[in-house]
């Protein structure tokens, strides 16, 4: 069983015998980010911002350090963070959906989804990109039909860390929050996650730094995608 005290961090690790830890009852919906989560984009997004950079700024390395530490966040939002020129977003657009067909599924995630799917599991994303460039990307790989919603930080108030995607994607799938998990690889994730008083998992498999990660106090932590089927209850079937 998975609560939200369940060791000294106040995170659930998988269990001796590899398995994840279980949600008292079967978590029933789930909420994907999509970069870093669902899609390695990480090289397109380095090409792309570079690109941005060298056109609108000009000369020099273009900081993309430091725009990774904010991934998860919509993109103007970083621009006005990192203190750059909002003017950068036009080419980054562009030049991400020219790239897009290098974006891979990471390995076990069509696998997982399709699980999901079968199961009749209920599943939304909530991701930084815009929602366009989001379902574009989506239908591309052949993967936007298993999902009941796919919500952009362009369709929302205020996008992550703010819950706001998270309230509205439970709202889509008609779920409660304490029988659905937000699948995460960035702090702005599980931030987005406790705001909306969901599951927060963070997500390892991309090789992101996981310190920042337990730093935000995910309720579980899975580093193969297949350990979420561990917390997803099994449909009852008639006999």
């Amino acid at each position: 069983m998975l609560d939200r005290h369940s060791d000294d961090d106040g995170v659930a690790e998988p269990t001796a015998d590899g398995a994840a830890p279980r949600v008292e009852g079967g978590l029933r919906a789930v909420v994907f980010d999509l970069d870093g989560v669902l899609v390695d984009s990480f090289e397109v997004m380095r090409e792309a911002f570079s690109l941005a950079y060298a056109e609108v700024v000009g000369v020099g390395e273009a900081p993309f350090a430091e725009y990774n530490r904010h991934l998860g966040r919509y993109f103007p939002d970083i621009m006005r963070i990192m203190g750059l020129p909002p003017e950068m977003e036009e080419p980054f657009v562009r030049e991400s959906r020219r790239l897009a067909s290098r974006v891979q599924v990471f390995p076990g995630i069509a696998e997982l989804l399709e699980s999901l799917h079968r199961r009749k599991v209920p599943m939304a994303v909530a991701t930084g990109k815009a929602g366009d460039r989001a379902r574009a990307l989506l239908a591309g790989l052949g993967l936007l039909d298993l999902f009941e919603v796919v919500i952009g930080s362009d369709e929302v108030p205020r996008p992550k860390p703010a819950p706001d995607m998270v309230r509205l994607a439970l709202s889509a799938l008609g779920a409660s929050a304490g029988q659905t998990v937000m699948v995460g690889d960035a702090v702005t994730d599980l931030h987005s996650a406790h705001g909306a008083g969901v599951y927060a998992a963070a997500a390892l498999w991309a090789g992101v730094d996981p310190e920042p990660l337990l730093g935000a106090r995910p309720d579980v932590v899975l580093r193969h995608p297949a350990e979420l089927l561990e917390l997803v209850a099994t449909p009852v079937t008639a006999g």
